[in-house]
């Protein structure tokens, strides 16, 4: 009825999907804030549930134990899975495990709450693949897997792990029809009370769904008719924050700043080659990580510019290290890097990550009377890190310089930048 973002799945000639696409979020840290704020609300959701201190006690701790144990076994199990564990997915098993838990919470113990919550872990992991590769359905924050499958799932695990236990099920207990909410009818299957309370939260659940399905439906499409669902494709494009909001960007400073060294899709285990410490790697091991593009002119004239494109965190360092070695005067230009190195690529949420835009710094200087093998060298020391992708060099031969304030040419006129 929506239909997919733009870009979110490749096709071929023929119409076919051939390939899932990842979107990773702007700021995982603020990612993780919005979950722990919404646990901590969530035990206000669930604890409005109880009447009695030794019930809101009851429900804490279940509260408490599900979601913590969806998130560690979603940790587990991508990690495993994908061969590094997946922090967006983690965050949404948090989620998971507080909604999976939310309808059992005062009826279930400390353990029927570890079950539940590792239940939660795999089964969001499971929703977002099922989404995304068999019914190809684009959902951007996991939504369906998070809310529908695991709302679903603490629905039908009240029939399963409901006990006489829990403080707050005397209380509740009757026909599981005519008094109310807060209803239990019997204890659930694992704990000998048989199929009854679990066919009443099965026909509960089946009940849900099918209103669910035909109101939103019907909502959905005179919203479609009259105001339309989606905006246009250029809007989607250029972006909102532009199109509505008149901003360049709401996420300004998130992607550009690479303090951190976290943006660097280049740094993983497929691109260690064997040593971090300059002063020990081997000239094969610096060549790798720092390559050096050297253009080989008709004539030298002994002036040359050298461009250096590295890490934007680097740059500090870097231009420390030129104006050591004497170079005062430089360019500097932030950039952004579009690509990956081949055969090392990055999954998020299940999808490989492809291209990207990533924050770059270049640098360029010009030099005659400091080698150019020293700035070279001292770039490369700079720079290093023992991965593949720590930054190139290009060393270009310049034939004249000029400068315009003084007139004075090629190396005079550098006199005062080295």
């Amino acid at each position: 009825m929506l239909g997919p973002r733009i870009g979110k799945f490749t096709k071929d000639k023929s119409g076919k999907i051939t390939k899932v696409n990842a979107f990773p979020g702007h700021n995982l840290p603020l990612g993780c804030l919005g979950v722990f704020i919404l646990w901590l609300g969530w035990y206000g959701f669930n604890g409005a549930a109880a009447t009695s201190v030794a019930e809101l006690g009851s429900i804490f701790v279940t509260t408490t134990i599900a979601p913590a144990i969806a998130t560690v076994v979603c940790m587990i199990f991508t990690w495993i899975k994908y061969g590094k564990p997946d922090v967006s997915m983690c965050l949404n098993a948090s989620l998971a495990g507080l909604v999976a838990i939310t309808a059992p919470c005062d009826v279930c113990d400390a353990f029927g709450a570890i079950i539940i919550g590792a239940v939660a872990g795999v089964l969001v992991v499971f929703g977002v693949w099922f989404l995304d590769y068999v019914l190809r359905i684009d959902d951007p924050v996991g939504a369906v897997a998070v809310h529908c499958l695991n709302g679903i799932w603490g629905t039908i695990a009240v029939g399963l792990f409901a006990t006489d236990t829990a403080p707050a099920f005397a209380r509740g207990y009757g026909d599981g029809v005519n008094f109310g909410a807060n209803q239990i009818a019997g204890k659930g299957l694992f704990y000998g009370g048989g199929f009854h309370q679990l066919g009443l939260q099965l026909e509960g659940m089946l009940a849900t769904a099918a209103w669910t399905a035909v109101t939103i439906t019907i909502a959905y499409l005179i919203i479609k008719a009259i105001f339309g669902l989606r905006v246009s494709e250029e809007e989607e494009i250029v972006g909102l924050d532009a199109m509505e909001h008149g901003l360049t960007s709401a996420y300004a400073g998130f992607s550009i700043m690479d303090v951190s060294n976290t943006m660097i899709m280049e740094i993983n285990d497929r691109t260690q080659i064997g040593s971090d410490d300059y002063e020990t790697a081997t000239k094969a091991q610096k060549d790798a990580a720092v390559k050096v593009v050297n253009t080989a002119p008709a004539v030298d004239t002994g002036i040359h510019k050298v461009v250096i494109i590295a890490r934007l965190s680097r740059y500090d360092a870097l231009r420390k290290a030129m104006n050591d070695l004497g170079v005062t005067g430089m360019t500097v230009t932030q950039v952004m890097g579009c690509g990956i190195q081949k055969g090392a690529g990055e999954m998020y949420r299940g999808a490989e990550v492809d291209a990207t835009l990533l924050p770059k710094v270049k640098v360029e200087v010009i030099v005659a009377s400091i080698p150019v093998e020293d700035v070279i060298e001292a770039a490369k020391k700079t720079l290093y890190t023992g991965h593949i992708g720590d930054g190139k060099i290009f060393v270009y031969n310049v034939d004249r310089v000029v400068k315009i304030r003084t007139g004075e040419e090629d190396f005079e006129a550098l006199e005062d930048v080295e």
